[in-house]
């Protein structure tokens, strides 16, 4: 049986804790023996990308030690997932102990759509048929597309769904302007990149719009409250757990 450890990231945690439990019951019923480590927290991320590497540090280095004996751990964001796989090995180049810690368990980080398809080797999960039709489109995440490579596994899963139309988003690939720090510091620039995301998410005519960020899904689904669209934001683990059986 494979083994694996949940990293649930802050936004779930506090924000959006059914994405964590969905992560949970998506990898169970493909055989998946997940833990979740308690002691967890921030993985640096935040202070990282706004310049505070002395703060960023002790979180790396908790998670590196508490993470230190997974066989596997599953990240159900993206940016969070490239963050300790790509962007820890910038945070600790003077730190020789703790980069070989980093490079030793990069190699065991995997988004979710990572590790069901390129770990598990499923692309096909065990769904309901008798749902009804489901119109979905997918945004893909800066970080999961840009740092991590990830460019069809999600689209793979989505695809093979019974009674799901994947309605292709024009500019997928295109941030939504959140970008942490970023939608505070930058109001206006992020506001005008959501704009432009909003209004082709709406031209879909889709009934979800899906993604692997829910940090990404928060801002866009802020943009579709406020346009009053009946469209609604999913996490791509909440979509999996809606639509797939024991």
């Amino acid at each position: 049986m494979v083994k694996a450890d949940l990293f649930v990231t802050c936004i779930v945690d506090r924000m959006y804790p059914q994405v964590g439990v969905s992560s949970v019951r998506v990898l169970r019923r493909l055989g998946v023996d997940v833990s979740f480590k308690s002691a967890q927290v921030c993985c640096g991320q935040p202070a990282f990308n706004s310049g505070y590497w002395s703060d960023a540090k002790p979180l790396g280095e908790r998670f590196l030690s508490i993470f230190s004996d997974s066989e596997n751990i599953v990240v159900p964001s993206g940016s969070c997932a490239s963050m300790i796989k790509i962007f820890y090995s910038q945070l600790f180049a003077d730190d020789s102990d703790n980069l070989a810690k980093v490079k030793n368990i990069s190699g065991r980080i995997y988004e979710l759509s990572e590790f069901i398809v390129n770990k598990l080797g499923v692309i096909k999960l065990r769904c309901n048929e008798s749902q009804s039709k489901l119109k979905i489109t997918y945004h893909e995440s800066c970080h999961l597309k840009r740092e991590l490579k990830a460019d069809n596994q999600a689209i793979s899963l989505i695809k093979n769904l019974p009674n799901t139309e994947l309605i292709e988003l024009d500019q997928r690939e295109v941030c939504c302007g959140f970008g942490g720090t970023f939608s505070v510091k930058y109001s206006d620039i992020s506001g005008a990149m959501l704009k432009d995301k909003v209004d082709r998410i709406i031209d879909t005519q889709a009934q979800v719009v899906t993604s692997c960020d829910i940090s990404c899904l928060m801002h866009i689904e802020g943009g579709l409250q406020k346009r009053n669209s009946t469209i609604n934001a999913m996490h791509l683990a909440e979509l999996l757990d809606l639509r797939t059986t024991l």
